[in-house]
């Protein structure tokens, strides 16, 4: 396979790899990890797997993602973070093992912590601790 970023077979490869993460399959996300496919991989609009992971409710691919070096932080293109995504769905589990792996609910446009008071979750921003 060529390097070449608009090669179909990278192109296909990637969108199989995120449409893991989308779905929660935790194994095949593993093993294209443990082969070399980058953790922080980001789709064209800056979402990362754990993004997509996280997003969706699948706490099982976060976890195999924060394990193999996927940054809890990473923002996409519009400033918003995996941690704020999981606001956005309430996804309590997720937050903690995003928090666990040292996500700042400060971070991103608009943070975590923000997007909880805006929705009024006030059970996540207990989790999120003082300011």
């Amino acid at each position: 396979m060529s390097t070449d970023e608009t090669d179909p077979e990278l192109i296909e490869l990637a969108t199989k790899v995120f449409d893991f993460a989308r779905k929660g399959e935790a194994e095949a996300l593993r093993g294209y990890l443990d082969a070399g496919v980058p953790a922080n991989l980001t789709n064209d609009r800056g979402d990362t797997l754990l993004m997509l992971a996280a997003y969706h409710g699948h706490q099982e691919a976060v976890a195999v993602l924060l394990a193999r070096g996927a940054e809890p932080d990473r923002a996409n293109d519009k400033g918003q973070t995996p941690l704020a995504g999981a606001v956005f769905k309430g996804e309590t589990e997720i937050l903690r093992a995003l928090l666990a792996a040292g996500a700042d609910p400060d971070a991103g446009t608009p943070s975590a912590r923000e997007a909880a008071a805006i929705f009024g979750k006030n059970e996540l921003l207990e989790l999120f601790g003082a300011s």
